[in-house]
């Protein structure tokens, strides 16, 4: 557990007091497969493990440096006086140093690689809370990028994440479901949905999904977040049993997709809510199958054998191929908004799009195009063969309950 109150007091004593105190640095620190120790070989190694990495650190450190337990892989390092940008890279390259040698005798070599984030005093914060959030920020942006050291980059962050508000909001079911109608364009009717997750923070206000999703996508919240996505969306979705036939479109991470079970898991919710697994469009995007491709393909065909949908988001921005899609058991590909807006105005990108229709239906999947934003392109679409679309011309997203409200049959009669 994260030993806050040592922590602080030990950054609160080593706060510049002037400029010719130079620099103190927060460093969170993980040590990748330190925690699986713990799971494989058991908790007096995963301990021992633990010890040795402490140790390590410390050994690489200077006298006046202060290392702090933070978690079952993390350590929180206090490192005062520093009097350049220079001098943390400096210390990084000897922690990074450190870990070149396994940490255990164990039947494996655990290399131990370390990921560091760190926020400056007093150049990126003052105070010891928000130092140590800076540092956690930059931290997750070292492994997102699959750098060993970052330091904070204000201007990359439009709004900063608290961990803890966010489990709190997610468990608490403080976060609110949007769905935005996707319509078949051939029969000028609403053929679904795509469900949406939308936060509305105490202290921020209004959250971009672009912001807690990506944050929830580099900790182990995204199996929280998917968790309550599915479960609100069939919620919601029950409650529409009675009215014509709708398809409801969640978003898969594909840190959550090949997970083992997660398709008995959304069968059993399936059956608890008494909803065919034809209601569901597991959205996964393109760029995803390329990073994890044999788990997420094996995933996709049980998925697909027990009756469910799948959609390849974000079509045409990433690195999938016509061979790769012969892999994947989909049954819609989704064409991205950025080939869609230009369609009626870009002779070329008007041949792509219709190049991808006539593939996908080639491939017997359905395509939908995102991003329809005015009648024209709705039509030139149309015109395609294209079987749905979703944009704001179409429909904005509204919230679930409001949905629900005007498409029950009950609603209809009044």
């Amino acid at each position: 557990m994260l030993n806050r109150a040592d922590i602080f007091g030990a950054i609160e004593a080593r706060l510049p007091q002037s400029a010719g105190d130079g620099h103190l640095a927060v460093m969170m620190l993980r040590v990748e497969g330190l925690h699986e120790v713990s799971l494989r070989l058991g908790y007096a190694i995963g301990e021992e493990a633990h010890r040795h990495a402490w140790e390590r650190i410390r050994a690489a450190l200077r006298p006046i440096d202060r290392v702090f337990c933070a978690g079952d892989d993390r350590f929180a390092l206090v490192l005062p006086g520093l009097h350049s940008h220079n001098h943390v890279l400096l210390a990084a390259a000897r922690l990074v140093q450190t870990f070149e040698r396994p940490l255990l005798d164990l039947p494996y070599p655990l290399q131990g690689r370390p990921e560091m984030g760190v926020a400056l005093c007093p150049d990126h914060a003052d105070t010891p809370d928000l130092l140590c959030r800076r540092a956690e920020l930059a931290l997750s942006a070292a492994h997102a990028r699959g750098e060993s050291c970052v330091l904070h980059e204000p201007c990359e962050t439009q709004v900063e994440i608290v961990y803890e508000e966010l489990r709190e909001a997610i468990e608490a079911n403080r976060l609110s479901t949007y769905f935005q109608p996707v319509w078949d364009l051939q029969r000028g009717a609403i053929a679904g949905v795509e469900s949406l997750a939308r936060w509305t923070s105490p202290r921020h206000g209004l959250i971009p999904p672009s912001s807690f999703v990506g944050f929830a996508e580099k900790s182990d919240l995204i199996q929280a977040l998917t968790r309550w996505s599915i479960g609100t969306t069939l919620r919601h979705a029950a409650m529409l049993r009675d009215a014509p036939p709708l398809t409801f479109a969640i978003n898969f991470s594909p840190r959550v997709f090949a997970k083992t079970g997660l398709v008995e898991q959304l069968m059993d919710l399936l059956e608890i809510w008494g909803l065919p697994p034809s209601v569901v469009v597991a959205e996964i995007t393109e760029t995803a199958l390329v990073n994890d491709l044999d788990a997420i393909t094996q995933a996709m065909w049980r998925m697909r054998e027990r009756g469910a949908r799948i959609a390849i988001d974000d079509f045409g921005t990433g690195y999938a191929s016509i061979a790769y899609l012969r892999r994947f058991p989909a049954s819609e590909l989704k064409i991205d908004r950025s080939l869609v807006c230009d369609v009626a105005h870009d002779p070329r990108t008007a041949k792509l799009v219709q190049s991808i229709i006539q593939m996908a239906h080639h491939m017997d999947m359905a395509t939908v195009a995102e991003g329809v934003e005015d009648r024209a392109t709705q039509d030139l679409l149309m015109s395609m063969g294209c079987d749905y679309g979703q944009g704001y011309h179409l429909g904005r997203p509204e919230p679930a309950d409001d949905f629900v409200a005007r498409h029950t049959p009950a609603a209809k009669t009044i």
